[in-house]
């Protein structure tokens, strides 16, 4: 029987502890700054990428994993056996998916399946989780592919940031959001959708559009079961443990499988800037 390995990118950020003893390979984006590129989360950690970003004259960008950087994992992993299920950062967000398959393409290889999560953080992440649990124990490539479509269905990602200009800056957002957004000094809401980050609602602070993340998580999930909830934060710790006490309030009496605290990527970080607080989500899985 031919074994699954899940190839992912380092936009999902799964924590160390939970990765551990799973067959997941993780490619790098990158981060450029100036002259430099940085190998997201090996080159560059999220507490040193947002210390530098305190006191950068220039800001960064980033840029998809290359072809060449799959062609020669893939290879690799085929070499040892594997069938290679390749799940990544929403299409819309990066060309990360174009160089899978342009990798793909280049080899010629029928074991490989690329899948578009139409996520990133540990929205990414719990799919990722879902397919390489069950590939750990004896799921097929098919199998795979199954699974990953029903996680992406009940996976979703709710965040709030402290201003849009990051991305609007990157493209991510458009104009109009970001200009009402900056005018009135409200703080925006956000929801990955299709893959697409929408401004879904703006609130007057901080504190109210975290109570309105954790009451559109409530409704969102309803009485699904199990539930399995990240809190992404970017160079906000303290507040993301907050989060989650607030998170844990509305479920009680063990709704919840699995709690984290996850940092998102130097490579999302970017695009968002320091302060992010938001909750990633994975129900009836």
């Amino acid at each position: 029987m031919s074994k699954v390995m899940i190839v992912t990118d380092s936009t999902a950020y799964i924590p160390d502890d939970i990765l551990f003893g799973l067959p997941i390979r993780i490619v790098p984006l990158q981060v450029i700054w100036g002259q430099e590129q940085f190998k997201d989360g090996i080159d560059i950690q999220p507490n040193e990428f947002y210390e530098r970003l305190k006191t950068a004259n220039e800001m960064p960008s980033t840029s998809q994993t290359t072809p060449s950087t799959f062609k020669t994992l893939y290879e690799e992993l085929s070499e040892q056996g594997y069938e290679i299920f390749s799940i990544h950062i929403s299409q819309k967000l990066s060309g990360t998916i174009d160089s899978a398959f342009q990798a793909k393409d280049l080899l010629k290889l029928k074991n490989i399946e690329i899948f578009d999560s139409e996520a990133a953080g540990m929205a990414l992440g719990f799919q990722v989780l879902a397919v390489a649990r069950a590939a750990n124990n004896g799921a097929t490539l098919k199998d795979c592919l199954k699974i990953a479509e029903k996680a992406r269905d009940q996976t979703g990602i709710l965040f709030a940031v402290k201003t849009l200009e990051f991305l609007h800056r990157g493209g991510r957002i458009g104009s109009a959001a970001n200009l009402v957004g900056t005018m009135l000094n409200l703080k925006p809401i956000l929801e990955l959708q299709n893959g697409k980050i929408e401004s879904v609602d703006k609130v007057r602070t901080m504190n109210k559009a975290l109570d309105k993340v954790v009451d559109m998580l409530v409704s969102k999930v309803q009485d699904h079961q199990p539930i399995r909830i990240s809190i992404q934060h970017a160079n906000a710790f303290s507040e993301a443990e907050q989060l989650l006490e607030r998170v844990k309030l509305k479920f009680p009496n063990g709704k919840l499988a699995e709690t984290m605290i996850s940092e998102v990527s130097p490579v999302i970080g970017t695009h968002t800037g320091p302060g992010l607080l938001g909750i990633a989500y994975m129900y009836g899985m």
